[in-house]
């Protein structure tokens, strides 16, 4: 499947999840051969697994901290990790003479170029992660060989070596890992379209190309599954061969149709877009209802994502830390609006236009606007404050996950709710987002003992 890799030097670049499971498979592969890694980060920032793994291993080429980059013309077939973007390319490959067999690639195009079976792939600037795996959960529990790929399912490559032609391969992929890709999954999933990642793309239009991707390669033989509301999902799906079928909030009867919106585990009304999109991307396989319904009700849904984080002294908790760009905490405040609600935003900047997000806010039942760190939540208060309806809007800084969520405890009343919803990246404070969540979901139930 990969022999072809045998006889090429071989990099790979970036050491993160997708980065370590590259070098596991190629070094399962290949026990013998000369490897090369290389990251930004110096070796010492990574945990003890990772470093004990990369120390024994004698037949490998370590680049780690600022220069990096700097023996990456040394080698004709480099693996880059959707970490690292098109400038940090630039950088090692101007003036540089190649090899017409030299090359850069990435996971997602060696899966494409090498998965025997069919892929299901599932993008959209919010909602992927959920979907696909509702789509695995549906196909699992129907009998077929499926498998779920991605930030949240199984690592790529490693999985890839034992792939089979009557696997299912559900892959949520994102717009740093479409970049560049020449092929379309047999069936695609194309959920919502914003602004997003605009530190890691050149502007919004260069997001936009890379997420096309997901559809723009496809035969008349495949499916594209589209949210026909969203119009830019909508323009890019009319250059797609596929057979399409549009999903859109007209259509939620299909889901009524299958399970009771009540009975699915997952809060928001968008999510039952989420829900549509999985069923009608599983329709191909003629699933019945029941086996639908019954996947739908067992899924659990995915920490970080509007997680239900407890409740104590009348207020519950909901960690969506995942919501890393205004748009996603609008359709957050619409799910609980009505009740209290103490709002914990802010972070990191992705340039973002927070606009939207301030008039929500405005005449939103949001009582206390919680401003995580210095970053964006300033963006947000100004805006909120700025609008005559919100001249009552309480605002508090805190420099400490520790100290948003004491605020919200001792500021929230009973019934309401505490929501982390930051509209903002974590890595001015935080590791990820993953590392945020777990820290409000820490305090959450140290502060919710104590008031018990």
């Amino acid at each position: 499947m990969l022999e072809n890799f045998k006889d090429k030097q071989i990099l790979i670049l970036g050491m993160g999840k997708e980065g370590i499971d590259s070098y596991l498979a190629l070094r399962k592969l290949f026990p013998h051969k000369v490897l090369a890694v290389g990251d930004k980060k110096k070796i010492g920032q990574f945990d003890k697994k990772i470093r004990a793994i990369l120390a024994k291993d004698k037949n490998l080429k370590k680049y780690f901290g600022q220069n990096y980059l700097a023996k990456a013309g040394d080698y004709d077939l480099i693996i880059k990790t959707p970490g690292i973007s098109r400038k940090e390319r630039s950088s090692f490959l101007q003036g540089r003479s190649e090899a017409p067999s030299s090359r850069i690639t990435s996971q997602a195009e060696i899966f494409y170029d090498n998965f025997p079976g069919l892929i299901i792939g599932v993008t959209g600037t919010k909602g992927k992660g959920t979907t696909s795996g509702l789509i695995y959960q549906i196909l699992k529990t129907a009998g077929f060989k499926a498998f779920w790929l991605g930030n949240v399912g199984k690592p790529v490559l490693q999985y890839l070596l034992k792939a089979k032609p009557d696997h299912i391969a559900v892959y949520e992929i994102s717009a740093q890992q479409l970049q560049g890709l020449k092929k379309s999954p047999q069936i695609a999933v194309f959920l919502n379209l914003f602004s997003d990642h605009l530190d890691y793309f050149v502007n919004f239009q260069d997001y936009t190309k890379a997420k096309a991707n997901i559809a723009i390669h496809q035969t008349k033989n495949d499916f594209l599954i589209y949210n026909s509301d969203d119009s830019l999902v909508k323009k890019i799906a009319q250059q797609s061969k596929a057979r399409k079928i549009a999903f859109s909030e007209r259509k939620l009867k299909i889901v009524k149709g299958i399970i009771n919106p009540k009975e699915i585990p997952l809060p928001g009304e968008f999510n039952q877009l989420n829900v549509l999109a999985a069923i009608l991307a599983t329709a191909p396989f003629n699933i019945p209802k029941e086996k639908i319904k019954k996947a739908i009700k067992n899924f659990h849904n995915l920490p970080h994502r509007l997680e239900f984080a407890g409740k104590y002294q009348g207020i519950e908790f909901y960690n969506n830390s995942m919501a890393t760009v205004p748009e996603t905490t609008i359709l957050d405040l619409k799910t609980f609006n009505g009740r209290p609600i103490s709002l914990i935003a802010g972070g990191s900047d992705k340039g973002s236009d927070y606009s939207l997000l301030a008039k929500e806010i405005a005449k939103s039942s949001v009582k206390n606007l919680i401003i995580l760190g210095q970053g964006t939540g300033q963006k947000i208060e100004e805006g909120a404050k700025l609008l005559p309806q919100r001249k009552e809007l309480r605002s508090f800084l805190a420099i400490t996950m520790r100290e948003a969520v004491k605020i919200c405890c001792q500021q929230t009343p009973r019934n309401g709710v505490c929501l982390l919803s930051p509209a903002s990246a974590s890595f001015n404070m935080f590791k990820d987002y993953q590392d945020r969540g777990k820290q409000f979901k820490k305090w959450v139930k140290k502060y919710g003992q104590k008031s018990n």
